[in-house]
């Protein structure tokens, strides 16, 4: 599958451009995101590469908020196992998943990792990557597959709750009052 996705963040007030390159070994991300939310104007560029089951193996980040750049880099072993800027990081141990809330390209993760049938709900521990507070923590959140492109997303710590569109990629559609897909080129499955 190659994608060249354009989403829209209405909370966010920004534009991502995002490139997906998925092969037989695994998806390569490559995204871009622009915008302004709080008083803070911002530049994120993010890299992340999964093995083939969906697992995240690494995840690179430069963040520019305002007038300060920051980088960062988690590299997974795909069993929840991660070291940050080289460093073992034992506080993300069982996470298999990154979730960055600037984009709904990271909900595609444990969509697309879980393979969850219809009614089925799963539990997962996830690194919570706030990039505007420069937070990054272990959260809960859990998937329930509602329809065979719906998913309901609840971020445990916070109950943030929303039903999901995707397409049959796995691809967010429509995240409700926070992400709209406005563009999509080069798709094949």
């Amino acid at each position: 599958m190659e994608a060249h996705i354009l989403w829209k963040g209405i909370e966010y007030e920004s534009l991502e451009n995002c490139l997906i390159d998925t092969t037989e070994e695994g998806t390569e991300i490559s995204s871009t995101i622009v915008g302004q939310y709080a008083g803070k104007i911002y530049l994120i560029d993010y890299q992340i590469r999964t093995n083939a089951a969906w697992e995240t193996l690494f995840v690179a980040i430069e963040s520019r908020v305002n007038h300060q750049t920051q980088h960062w880099q988690l590299e997974g072993d795909g069993q929840g196992n991660w070291r940050k800027n080289g460093k073992v990081c034992q506080q993300f141990g069982g996470c298999i998943d990154v979730d960055i809330p600037l984009t709904p390209f990271t909900n595609t993760l444990p969509i697309n990792r879980l393979k969850l049938a219809i009614g089925e709900t799963q539990l997962i521990n996830v690194i919570y990557l706030d990039l505007l507070a420069e937070e990054f923590k272990p959260v809960q959140q859990k998937y329930i597959r509602l329809k065979e492109e719906v998913y309901h997303y609840e971020n445990v710590p916070n109950d943030f709750e929303a039903a999901i569109t995707v397409d049959a990629n796995g691809l967010v559609v429509n995240y409700p009052a926070l992400f709209e897909r406005r563009a999509l080129l080069g798709h094949r499955a």
